[in-house]
């Protein structure tokens, strides 16, 4: 393996050792031991910088199964790389900043920093892969150890809520996108997205284009917590405010951003595309910078900030899937839109993850986040003020602060959508800079709430539960150095524009700064525009909203909660569990024999069904072995033991006549030649009827009502159809040969292609590897559950 592929795989490898350390390393931090890795990865990554920043590209493949298709081939280019410095870049300062809010005493470090590496490696994973297969295992593991993370503190019931809803919902987006990726192949025929987006043309004419566009979109908004499914991101605040800060403001709700912006090349031709993630990215913005204010929870008006902002990233790259249909750069002005997503993004990760550490430090300082017993926090905790006021000036869009240069940007993007004249934008286009200035207002609004209602105001030490000072100063660090990017890169933008922003904005509109050798130049003024109006209309409209809150809030109450979207996942939620249990009491008896009367009677009537739609009922008896008088004989005494064991009376007499049964099919296997098989049900039946006789001798004796028993109709066609169904079945198959046996295939390779003399052995380890495999990991899993329940029981003192 390349380099490459070791830098996204070495989190993995890591989080095996974090156990180990764990335990024998106590008086150490664990997060110590880890923050080593993501900043060599960093300085790793950095390297690529001289290769993207010309619009070059890094590949390297893995055959993994080449039959299928699968190659585990990473691939760097601007898009990848901006997002692999985000992931290890915020990754390390996380990880350094919960050094020192997670107490080594109290907390189950080995538990968290597994879980922390398991979602770094997997989402290094999604951003470098170029095969979708690949990209999609990758997709799954961020979902399962974001549970993991957000379940962190799995005592809590809040925990617990937040994690299953988060689960529930981006799982089920993720089915969804498996099936879009399925169907992108079909059209494909590869599953390389390269390889996809150099045929955009020919598959937009394809019939599954459209079902493959939005099953890839619904993927795409749930991970991204789009409306409607943004519901599972405040809820997901329970997680330690590390977690919040690394995967829901840099890393894993920017999965799907990062999906939209690479599939853009195959999709930007339809205008589904354009509106549906233009549209659903503006309603987004719109929704959740409207309802970020009623919040009281400091974590909660961050959550909903957030959505907000992913709304605003996706719409700027639903606009700027509009310069796919125009020629040149100097024709097309929408390429301001990709360049705005961009450096949005990178704003955001800055000036969101220096607020949700701020937050972190007030409930770790003063015990609460209720932003109702907050408040004059600013003398007191004077460097968190700084940080809190950098970073709320900046996500308000306040110059010259890098979220202002984004947010102009912004503007200018959305009022560019009305000289469109394709798709009706000239028309129903007027909706994006409307809504993006109305909900421009609201992300003010609640840009100094969070800060107002913190740090200005009284003083109220009485309402928190401990006495606030300033943090440490390792806990200070990180959010210091985002601050002090979020300075930097507002009075510099021009750092990021040709290392980053230029090179990821040119891999998703495929090449148009590289074909037109256009340069990118990001600054504060561009003289009196319809954008820095729109601004000052936000900062005086904001202004006043802020200042009157206290009069209007009491509107928020206006909405019932009765028909919001949490309600219905919850009432969605209540009603599949309760339908379940209804359901599982009606046919759960407890009694074997009824279960076993489900399976076969499910038996009969499937393959009576599968025999009925085959339509052949030929049967032939030519070639058949004679049955010998030795054969009818051990026959007679399978059906004599079998009878008997329904019939016996003593628990005894059923094991030994249950026994006669299996020895005798030993018999069978021995007449026709197959010693393995022999040899193998001998030790299963001996083990079986020990086991019985063992398990047996400890139960009472067959009880009056036990030993008579009663005829019955249906038990009877059961048993009746199954030995009907199952020779008929063989009568048939034998009788019709469509196609030749693949015994001779097994004959002819077991040496051959296996190197093994046992043919039976070979096909099990082999030639059905993968089945066996399977089977191995239910056992193993089955065996990991009883292992659970007996610690569970032991933690409890149960005997």
């Amino acid at each position: 393996m390349s380099m490459l592929h070791w830098a996204i795989i070495s989190p993995f490898l890591l989080a095996i050792f974090v156990p180990f350390l764990y335990k024998y390393v106590r008086p150490i931090h664990t997060g110590l031991f880890i923050l080593p890795l993501p900043i060599i990865l960093f300085i790793y990554f950095i390297q690529y910088i001289s290769i993207t920043e010309k619009y070059g590209t890094q590949i390297e493949t893995v055959p993994w199964i080449p039959s299928l298709g699968l190659d585990f081939t990473a691939y760097v280019d601007g898009l990848g790389l901006l997002f692999a410095l985000l992931i290890t870049g915020i990754g390390s300062l996380v990880i350094l900043y919960s050094v020192y809010y997670l107490s080594k005493e109290k907390e189950k470090l080995h538990h968290f920093y597994v879980y922390l590496l398991l979602f770094m490696g997997a989402m290094l994973g999604v951003v470098l892969s170029d095969n979708l297969m690949v990209l999609y295992l990758f997709w799954e593991l961020t979902s399962l150890s974001s549970f993991l993370l957000i379940g962190y503190w799995n005592e809590r019931e809040r925990s617990r809520y937040g994690a299953q809803k988060s689960m529930l919902i981006t799982i089920f987006g993720g089915l969804a996108l498996l099936g879009g990726f399925l169907l992108l192949s079909v059209m494909g025929g590869t599953y390389s997205i390269r390889e996809l987006a150099a045929q955009s043309s020919e598959l937009a004419g394809h019939s599954l284009f459209v079902p493959a566009l939005l099953l890839i979109l619904l993927g795409a908004f749930t991970k991204s917590a789009q409306f409607p499914f943004y519901i599972w991101l405040p809820d997901a605040m329970e997680a330690p405010t590390p977690v919040s800060a690394y995967l829901h403001s840099a890393t894993m709700v920017k999965a799907g951003i990062y999906l939209v912006a690479r599939l853009t090349p195959i999709f930007a031709v339809s205008p589904l595309w354009i509106w549906l993630v233009g549209g659903i990215g503006i309603l987004t913005l719109f929704w959740a910078s409207f309802h970020a204010p009623r919040q009281t929870d400091l974590k909660g008006i961050l959550a909903y900030s957030t959505v907000s902002q992913l709304g605003l990233i996706m719409s700027l790259l639903g606009v700027g899937a509009l310069s796919f249909h125009y020629d040149t750069i100097d024709d097309n002005i929408y390429i301001i839109a990709t360049v705005a997503a961009v450096f949005h993004l990178i704003n955001h990760a800055t000036f969101k993850g220096s607020l949700f550490m701020v937050v972190g430090i007030v409930d770790h300082e003063t015990g609460t986040r209720d932003v109702r017993r907050l408040g004059g926090l600013m003398t007191v905790m004077p460097i968190t003020f700084t940080v809190a006021l950098i970073g709320a000036l900046s996500m308000a869009g306040m110059p010259p602060f890098n979220g202002f240069l984004s947010k102009e940007m912004f503007f200018t993007a959305m009022v560019r959508v009305l000289q469109a004249d394709i798709f009706s934008l000239d028309t129903w286009g007027i909706l994006f800079p409307v809504i993006a200035w109305i909900a421009s207002v609201f992300t003010f609004l609640y840009s100094f709430l969070l800060l107002g209602r913190t740090f200005f105001g009284s003083y109220q030490p009485e309402q928190l539960p401990k006495k606030p000072h300033e943090a440490p100063l390792g806990m200070l660090i990180a959010p210091v150095v985002l601050a002090l990017l979020v300075i930097v890169f507002g009075l510099f933008p021009n750092m990021l524009s040709h290392t980053l922003i230029a090179p990821a904005a040119d891999a998703i509109l495929t090449g148009l700064f590289r074909t037109a050798g256009s340069t990118l130049h990001i600054s504060h003024w561009h003289g009196w525009t319809i954008e820095l109006g729109m601004t000052i209309g936000v900062i005086v409209l904001g202004t006043m909203l802020y200042k009157t809150f206290p009069r209007w809030k009491s509107l928020y109450q206006k909405f019932p909660k009765r028909l919001s979207l949490n309600h219905l996942y919850d009432r969605t939620v209540d009603g599949m569990e309760r339908g379940s249990y209804t359901l599982t009491e009606s046919y759960m008896t407890g009694y074997i024999r009824t279960y076993f009367m489900y399976i076969l009677s499910a038996f009969i009537a499937l393959l009576a069904f599968s025999i009925l739609v085959k339509g052949k009922w030929h049967i032939s008896t030519d070639h058949l072995a004679p049955v010998g008088a030795h054969e009818l004989v051990l026959s007679l005494i399978i059906i004599a033991g079998t009878i008997t064991t329904i019939m016996a009376k003593s628990r005894l007499t059923a094991i030994i006549a249950l026994g006669s049964v299996g020895y005798t099919v030993t018999l069978f296997f021995v007449l026709f030649r197959a010693p393995d098989l022999a040899l193998t049900q001998l030790v299963i039946e001996t083990i079986s009827v020990s086991l019985f006789l063992l398990c047996f001798y400890h139960l009472p004796q067959l009880s009056r009502h036990e030993k008579g028993i009663r005829f019955r109709l249906g038990n009877a066609l059961i048993s009746i159809g199954v030995g009907v169904i199952v020779s008929l079945i063989a009568l048939l198959s034998y009788s019709q040969k469509n196609f030749d046996t693949i015994a001779q295939y097994y004959v002819e390779n077991t040496y051959e292609k296996a190197a093994g003399k046992n043919m039976v052995n070979v096909i099990l380890v082999d030639f059905r590897g993968f089945d066996t495999m399977f089977e191995i990991c239910v056992l193993g899993i089955a065996a990991l559950g009883i292992y659970v329940m007996v610690k569970l029981r032991m933690s409890k003192g149960e005997k």
